[in-house]
């Protein structure tokens, strides 16, 4: 029963006409963060639909005040995903305290796993990499199913930082991830993405004195509800490890 709860709701949010949605951090105020309270993190979620938002649900960041400020990069939290406008649970992200991300990583990996009305969905879980952070998403039976990192260039030796347009013009304050199938080859021949989680720029005010951010996720086109859900809270996982770590892009 609960099994299917999980199924309805996440059809729900999550079924095949949705085709993208948007994660917008709420903003903790520049004075707040200039004093150092680093406040925990709160997002709302979005279906976007013929370039409009409507909000379907929120979440905030559960985690111990004193980690957030003294190991913002790695500290351990849960965040309930929770229906807009009730207090019901869509699904719930647990990070535990790993090292940080740095420019490559062999071991003590970051991840984050995924539950739904209690069941497992799945996990994030870093791999072996130099210079480009790379990613698994895995099912709650732990089977690979999409792998997640930046665009490459170089031979897939680098981070390809003009991938979404000049850094110091159209480009700027994007961030992109791209996901693929988990078996598909690491090439630099331009194979194309099967979806991709964008950081995205708000207003010029937000993005110089507090680090909220925004995402723009598109989904694979025959993913199912809860592989849609494994990517959307890969969204916080990449937050919070390659852009609340640095505190911007």
């Amino acid at each position: 029963m609960q099994s299917n709860k999980m199924s309805d709701r996440l059809e729900e949010h999550f079924g095949p006409e949705v085709k993208s949605i948007s994660i917008r951090q709420t903003r903790k105020g520049c004075f707040q963060e200039l004093l150092g309270c680093e406040a925990s993190d709160e997002f709302k979620w979005f279906h976007t639909t013929d370039g409009k938002n409507e909000k379907f649900a929120e979440s905030l960041e559960e985690s111990n005040c004193l980690l957030r400020i003294f190991c913002g990069g790695c500290h351990e939290f849960d965040m309930p995903v929770k229906i807009d406008g009730t207090n019901e649970e869509l699904m719930t992200m647990n990070r535990p305290m790993k090292f940080p991300v740095g420019c490559g990583k062999c071991c003590c990996y970051q991840e984050m796993s995924m539950k739904s009305k209690g069941t497992e969905m799945g996990s994030i879980k870093e791999s072996f990499y130099c210079c480009v952070p790379r990613m698994m998403i895995s099912d709650g039976s732990g089977a690979p199913v999409y792998k997640v990192h930046p665009p490459t260039c170089v031979g897939g030796m680098c981070v390809n930082c003009w991938a979404e347009g000049d850094p110091c013009g159209k480009g700027c304050c994007k961030a992109s991830y791209e996901v693929f199938p988990h078996d598909q080859q690491d090439t630099d021949n331009g194979a194309p993405s099967v979806a991709k989680i964008m950081k995205v720029p708000k207003s010029p005010l937000t993005e110089i004195f507090t680090d909220s951010k925004a995402f723009d996720i598109t989904f694979p086109y025959e993913a199912s509800a809860q592989h849609k859900a494994l990517i959307a809270g890969t969204t916080i996982f990449l937050n919070a490890n390659f852009f609340e770590a640095d505190g911007g892009d």
